[in-house]
Formats: C-alpha cells, structure tokens, sequence
C-alpha cells in the first residue's frame, strides 16, 4: 500500500494531533521521526522493518552508527543523524531525572539510562554513577575499557573519583558484550572488592548492574551486591 492511500485521519502525524502521542504505536512515532521512505516501501512499511530487524525500539536505541548505516533506507546521513540525536535527547532526559531525585525512586530509569550508555559497546566498559547525599546522581563516568570479555578496574582509581565528586554513594556498573547479564565469580569479586575500598572514605556502594542489549541485572536486587 502506498502512503497516499492511507486515509487522512490515519496517518501519523494527523493521528498524534488529533488525539495525542500516546495513541500512536511504534512503528507509527518512528514513521513521524523519517519521514520518508524508500522505493517501494512507504515511511511506515520501513519504520516496522526497521523495528523488526533490531527487536523493537530499545534495539534501535541500543543500535551503533555503523549497524544504522548497513540497514537499507538508512544509508545517507541525515536519518541516523537523527536517531542518534534521539538517543542523545533520552541519555540526557534520564540524567535530568536521575540528577532531581533519588535514584531509587526510579531504578528502571537507571537500567534505561545504563543501557543506553554501554549495553551497545563491542568490548566492556566499567562506568560508576556517583551520587549524593540524597541519592541524586551527580555525575556519570566511564573508568575503564577492556577486552570484549575482560576489564581490569583499580579501586584506588574509583576512589579517587568518589573522593572528586564529593560523592557519598555509588552504583557501579558495566556490560556485558556477550548478551549474558549472570554476574561472574569475578564480578562478585570485584564488588566486594570495591565495596571495602569505599567504605574506607564512608562512600556506600548500592548497587552494581550489569546490562547486555535489551537485558540488565541489578546485583542488589539478586542479594550481590
């Protein structure tokens, strides 16, 4: 079906100004976003290819520039660029979040905004939220970088950056390349680790997340942590 034969008060944009954002499906908000379509694929036929090939929206949201620039219709620049510049907007939509109130008042913002940050890295990434007094966060860091299975951290590098931030708690966190968020004996280790080094400056450590694309695991919640 061609777009022009779709009815009016069925299209995308009619439908969102006529009753809201909220009535709108997927594929539909994503359409809004391109625009256009291809050569024999209307804007909404390649809007629900684009979901069905990364898994829905978190997957196009967890996408990388260059996954984006091998799919069909995403070829030129502009319509990345603005993907990616939606998946910047959430990041900081979510830190605007995280920075107002405790972080547990949220904790499925803070997987989200984790996700969005590593949960698409090839190779794995040790990062920390460092947080305040009322657990708001303060900042967000990236410490180390590793292998795609393997990431030394140094304690006395986290806690230097506690101590930087005048931080009084933290949430560790890193991903997991392999698409597994099961926490190892070493990441066990590690936060352990890492829990008795802050604690000598009187820095909590509340949590430590592990996120792979489209999965997290909270270390807190399963008793790790």
């Amino acid at each position: 079906m061609s777009f022009k034969d779709i009815p009016p008060h069925a299209r995308p944009r009619e439908k969102l100004i006529a009753r809201g954002a909220s009535a709108l499906g997927d594929a539909e908000l994503l359409a809004l976003l391109l625009r256009t379509g291809i050569a024999g694929t209307n804007v909404l036929q390649l809007a629900q290819q684009l979901l069905d090939h990364f898994g829905g929206l978190t997957g196009l949201l967890d996408a990388s520039l260059d996954e984006l620039k091998q799919v069909k219709g995403l070829g030129g620049t502009a319509k990345r660029a603005e993907l990616t510049a939606v998946l910047e907007i959430a990041r900081r939509a979510l830190a605007e979040r995280l920075k107002k109130g405790a972080v547990f008042d949220s904790p499925e913002a803070v997987k989200s905004y984790l996700q969005l940050h590593l949960a698409t890295r090839p190779h794995e990434v040790f990062a920390v939220l460092f947080l305040d007094a009322q657990h708001r966060l303060v900042a967000f860091e990236e410490l180390f970088r590793g292998t795609l299975t393997h990431t030394s951290v140094y304690p006395r590098e986290v806690v230097t950056r506690a101590l930087a931030h005048h931080a009084s708690a933290v949430i560790l966190a890193h991903n997991h390349p392999s698409g597994s968020v099961e926490p190892s004996q070493a990441d066990e280790a590690l936060t352990r680790t890492l829990k008795a080094a802050l604690a000598l400056i009187d820095v909590r450590v509340l949590d430590h997340v592990i996120v792979a694309r489209g999965d997290s695991l909270s270390m807190a919640e399963k008793g790790l942590a």
